[in-house]
């Protein structure tokens, strides 16, 4: 990093440069496609640019420097990305001196790197996930040389700390606890693109949750690919629980969650931690995927669906409150229509409070990628809109339970619907819309919840 903050310091002096030339500084926007782990490294991205001297837009065309974090885990956000690519082409057309730089986990397969490489060449440089604290370098040489600029190289299993953030929120913030999985799902390219699994020291965690503290911000989300495994390559003995309990006791910090957690690894220290913790939200992320045992070996998930059940009954009695929520996969190229049925069994005996729900998505380099479908197309869409029937109605009856009460909502923003309505999310983390003032924005207010939605609820301000 020390090598890195020079090529911050460079950059900054040829953006000073820049500005007592042109009257302004340069421009950067940028763009995160994926989950929430792209988020954060994102927000580290625009740290380190903010560094070098850039201001921000969200507009492209207004942009001097674009950068797009990209995703691997379904062909249509990789659709997206090429899509835009074929937009900046003219853009870049008019302006030639506009830099165009992707990174992020669709650009860390050689295959897909080859490909922008031969067909998009307006790109000027492409790093992978493994290469993200070099960007001050990278976008140094990517500006002083013709070419394209490419690192996508395996990780060697360092971690760089002390990378410059940038975050949208000042009260809520997302925490990188550990990089990399080990699990090797067979519909997964995660495992390719992120590498084995690496732990951040405790220390490390602790002094940016505390920063954080001291800076206002109240929430704090902890991340990984699988939090449950924290610590497995630490000498330290200390696992997510005692993490968790750690983040707890920090002074300033009033709401901690965390994803994602892999039934496998779901230990009942963790479910006491959630239970113990004062400041842990009764809240948990824990992947099912699909319910046929067959289907759960062919994805390599490591648990059957008795052990997934046995799970969630243990954390429902310990916690009972708690606000479930999973993954589901349609349409595993082996999975049958009586397979399908141990999907729908699994959400009527659970009773989620939300899914994320996904049609299988063929990911080059994965085992499951050679395997053939047994449904067609069509009977896959079909038992996707019976899995999204099935769930809207339990949804929908959960929310209606809280008409009536009071919430304790932190507020996160104006509704994407209405600028005169917030939106803000309960311990549990659903989703209140009610009418405010944009001064109450990232405090905690109580709110009577009025009216249930299918994924939201509705509500008005109390004393």
């Amino acid at each position: 990093m020390s090598e890195q903050r020079e090529y911050m310091a460079r950059l900054r002096e040829e953006n000073n440069l820049f500005a007592v030339n042109n009257g302004r500084k340069k421009r950067a926007c940028a763009k995160t496609y994926g989950c929430q782990q792209n988020e954060n490294d994102t927000e580290r991205v625009c740290g380190m640019l903010e560094e070098c001297g850039f201001d921000f837009t969200d507009d492209e065309a207004d942009a001097d420097l674009v950068v797009y974090n990209t995703c691997a885990v379904r062909e249509n956000a990789e659709q997206k990305v090429f899509g835009r690519l074929g937009i900046l082409k003219h853009m870049k057309e008019a302006r030639p001196d506009m830099t165009i730089a992707l990174c992020g986990c669709m650009v860390q397969q050689e295959h897909i790197a080859e490909r922008i490489k031969k067909t998009y060449s307006h790109v000027d440089l492409i790093f992978g996930t493994n290469a993200l604290y070099k960007m001050p370098k990278l976008l140094y040489e990517a500006t002083h040389k013709k070419g394209m600029t490419i690192d996508i190289e395996k990780s060697d299993g360092v971690i760089a700390e002390d990378i410059p953030t940038k975050r949208e929120s000042k009260n809520q913030a997302w925490v990188s606890v550990m990089y990399g999985c080990n699990n090797f799902c067979t519909y997964c390219i995660v495992p390719y693109v992120r590498g084995r699994e690496r732990s951040r020291l405790p220390e490390d965690i602790l002094r940016e949750v505390k920063s954080l503290a001291a800076d206002g911000c109240t929430e704090i989300s902890l991340l990984g690919q699988n939090v449950n495994s924290y610590g497995k390559d630490l000498k330290n003995g200390i696992d997510f629980a005692d993490l968790l309990r750690m983040v707890n006791e920090v002074d300033g910090v009033r709401r901690v969650r965390f994803m994602t957690s892999h039934p496998k690894d779901l230990s009942d220290r963790l479910i006491d931690a959630i239970r113990d913790c004062s400041k842990v939200c009764p809240q948990l992320h824990l992947p099912f995927q699909a319910g046929s045992n067959e289907v759960l070996k062919r994805m390599n998930r490591g648990y059957t669906k008795e052990q997934y059940l046995e799970k969630i009954r243990r954390v429902k009695e310990k916690v009972p409150n708690i606000f479930l929520s999973s993954d589901v996969i349609v349409g595993f190229p082996t999975e049958t229509k009586e397979q399908f049925e141990e999907t729908l069994d699994v959400l009527r005996k659970v009773e989620f409070d939300r899914i994320f729900s996904f049609i299988y998505s063929k990911r080059e380099g994965t085992p499951a990628a050679k395997l053939d479908f047994v449904l067609s197309e069509e009977e896959i869409h079909e038992n996707f809109s019976r899995l999204l029937e099935v769930q809207n109605e339990i949804s929908k009856r959960k929310n209606d339970a809280y008409v009536g009460r009071v919430e304790e909502v932190l507020v996160e923003g104006e509704s994407a619907k209405d600028s005169d309505v917030l939106a803000g999310r309960c311990p549990g983390s659903q989703i209140v819309n009610f009418k405010g003032g944009r001064e109450l924005i990232g405090k905690y207010v109580n709110v009577k919840i009025t009216e249930a939605m299918t994924w939201s609820l509705n509500g008005i301000l109390v004393d």
